[in-house]
């Protein structure tokens, strides 16, 4: 509910602040005090348009702030409205379109009059609202409309129009191919072909090098003969037992080194037709990790090539997808017959559906005029019209005898909107915490404005209402009161809102009843009125 409306120089008001409880508020006042201007602000909250003529004269922009509490949470909706440029809102103090304050904010609040933020005047709240009040169950439409969506998005899945699939299919085929011509079967390939390349490259140095290694190690006075010699000169000398032994091993070791030097050299041959193979191969998986690797950004920036793993993983990926799609007849003809028998099912569960929907709007066009004669409407009813499938409610009003029921949202007059909007909410449970009626009491009075206030209590025992009134009957059945009041300071007009109780409520009442608040008479029968209101609500 809104519990704080904060409001700067908007119209008339220069600066407002209430303080909101639950129950049904009223708020009253002279005509032209500045009523409608709390009501303009509620609305700007909810996402209303924001006219830079609100404006109050000598200020640069009007600020509204309200503080609700949803369901225990606090929420804090603002908007700004300067004289020149657009408007800003925000939520919980952080910055938000006037779209995001309007989702927030109307389901928060909801106002009936002569207003654009009636919920109820949405088709879509007004078939939901058929189905609560019906009780009708979407669930099994609901399921059945899912399984036919995932059919669909199965059905998608296999390659869209047959265009589209035979350009995947030959695609798909021309890179399975390209990749079992490859024949890639070992992730590391490209690394074992690079030493390879590395060993044919320079064939000749290969040879030359190891065999001038191999002098060096086992040639005449080379590594073996000068350890051999080492290991002589320390023989028999007993401090030296051991190192002649490690000389021993040194000597094999090295012996061991020269054979494979000498054997890996003279293995070495020249084979420019090898080292080709080798560096077109090498090219060829180059040119495959581009086109299929995953690929990464390198410590240059730039998109590295992936690795062969990843090749080999997409060749197993294409040719799984390439034989789906060429199963793709047989597969498809499961999934269309099962999607006709998910769509029937979905057009059963639909015209049920409706059935149902065709059978509540009756009685619930009869449960919501029945309220209307008794809010000054006597010849006014409501019609519940169902179309289409099924799927397409609209609630219409026939506000005068002989009239042709319309939209609610073509009725003409303000009040008799308003009105209908009250009969409906007393009607339908489900509605944002906080409904705000004004010009609901236009044009009646009597026993239709007692009526008029005894509906908005009873709404007030379920939601937070507030009301703009300018009839005490209805004033009087409000858990609390509040009186806009406008006065003259220092040569411009200012609004200002008083909270009423005890004395000044009977005060305000009497003014609203003969003008005259002094009068003693008047004051009676402002007490009496509120005394009679607070019987009938059991206080």
């Amino acid at each position: 509910m809104l519990v704080e409306l904060a409001v700067t120089d908007l119209g008339l008001i220069d600066g407002l602040r209430l303080v909101l409880g639950p129950g049904m508020t009223a708020l009253t006042g002279e005509t032209g005090a500045g009523k409608t201007m709390v009501v303009e602000a509620i609305e700007l909250l909810v996402g209303g348009r924001a006219d830079p003529v609100l404006v109050r004269p000598g200020a640069t922009e009007a600020v509204v702030e309200g503080r609700f509490d949803d369901r225990g949470s606090e929420v804090v909706l603002t908007r700004v409205v300067p004289r020149e440029g657009r408007s800003r809102a925000y939520v919980d103090g952080r910055m938000a379109t006037a779209a995001a304050l309007a989702e927030v904010g109307t389901r928060l609040v909801d106002l009936h009059g002569q207003h654009d933020h009636q919920s109820l005047l949405s088709a879509v709240v007004q078939r939901d609202a058929l189905d609560r009040f019906g009780g009708i169950d979407l669930g099994p439409l609901a399921g059945a409309a899912a399984a036919v969506a995932g059919l669909d998005a199965r059905l998608a899945d296999l390659g869209g129009d047959a265009g589209a699939r035979a350009r995947e299919i030959d695609l798909l085929a021309f890179q399975v191919a390209e990749l079992d011509a490859a024949g890639i079967d070992d992730p590391d390939e490209d690394e074992r072909l690079d030493a390879e390349e590395t060993a044919l490259a320079d064939a000749a140095g290969h040879r030359d090098d190891a065999a001038a290694a191999t002098e060096a190690l086992t040639g005449d006075g080379g590594a073996v003969d000068q350890l051999a010699a080492a290991r002589a000169a320390l023989g028999g000398r007993r401090p030296f037992a051991a190192d002649e032994e490690r000389l021993r091993s040194l000597e094999a070791e090295l012996a061991d080194v020269a054979s494979e030097v000498r054997a890996t050299g003279e293995a070495i041959e020249d084979d420019p037709a090898g080292l080709a193979w080798r560096r077109e191969r090498r090219q060829l998986l180059v040119d495959l990790r581009r086109k299929y690797g995953t690929g990464a950004a390198g410590p240059s920036g730039r998109a590295g090539t992936g690795t062969l793993q990843d090749v080999i993983a997409y060749r197993v990926a294409a040719a799984a997808r390439l034989r789906a799609l060429e199963d793709h007849e047989h597969t498809a003809a499961g999934l269309e017959r099962e999607r006709a028998v998910a769509e029937a099912r979905r057009a059963d569960e639909a015209a049920s559906v409706a059935t149902a929907r065709r059978a509540a709007a009756p009685r619930l066009a009869e449960a919501v005029s029945g309220h209307l004669g008794a809010l000054g409407m006597k010849a006014a009813h409501v019609t519940v019209e169902v179309g289409g499938p099924g799927d397409r409610v609209r609630f219409l009003l026939a506000a005068n005898p002989g009239a042709a029921p319309l939209p609610l949202a073509r009725t003409a007059s303000g009040g008799e909107l308003a009105r209908a909007m009250l009969a409906l909410r007393l009607v339908l449970s489900a509605a944002p915490p906080t409904l705000v009626f004004d010009e609901v009491d236009a044009g009646i009075g009597g026993r239709a404005a007692l009526s008029v206030g005894r509906a908005l209590a009873e709404l007030g025992a379920s939601h937070q209402v507030l009301v703009v009134t300018h009839l005490p009957q209805v004033a009087a059945f409000a858990d609390a009161q509040v009186t806009v009041v406008k006065s003259e300071q220092e040569g411009t007009t200012v609004a200002r809102a008083e909270p009423l109780a005890g004395e000044d409520r009977v005060v305000e009442l009497s003014r609203m009843l003969s003008g005259t608040p002094e009068s003693g008479t008047a004051r009676h029968h402002a007490a009496e009125l509120l005394a009679s209101a607070a019987r009938e609500r059991g206080r």
